[in-house]
């Protein structure tokens, strides 16, 4: 499986982004999907993830209210709408898949995921 991100760019704040991840072969039901951020200098972090089969979302504190991550099932495509961008929203985003056999919980850890798309850069300007 390939994951494909498109949607980055540069908006001011204030502005909306919305990131997508296509995925070359369809997810299965019991995986997640995530997105994580990285801004320079500092370390990747957790944006948020779903459930590919019941479509149960977490979420970061930081983007709460402010982001949805959904998913269009037909075209195995994972969504980050992002509104209310704010400058330290600025970073490289990637999408990832997990594995989950065990239909454990949702989790913030990218070391649980084991698939990644290449990044797209956000870029908030004040």
């Amino acid at each position: 499986v390939q994951l494909q991100v498109s949607g980055g760019g540069l908006v001011q704040a204030g502005g909306s982004l919305r990131l997508s991840c296509t995925a070359s072969e369809p997810i299965l039901s019991n995986y997640h999907m995530g997105w994580f951020r990285q801004a320079p200098g500092k370390e990747r972090e957790f944006v948020a993830a779903l459930t590919w089969r019941e479509a149960r979302t977490l979420y970061i504190d930081s983007v709460k209210g402010r982001t949805t991550i959904s998913r269009d099932n037909a075209k195995n495509t994972v969504y980050l709408q992002m509104n209310s961008l704010k400058p330290e929203d600025t970073a490289v985003y990637y999408c990832a898949v997990r594995q989950n056999p065990n239909r454990t919980p949702l989790t913030t850890s990218g070391a649980l995921f084991h698939l990644w798309g290449q990044g797209t850069q956000v870029t908030v300007s004040s």
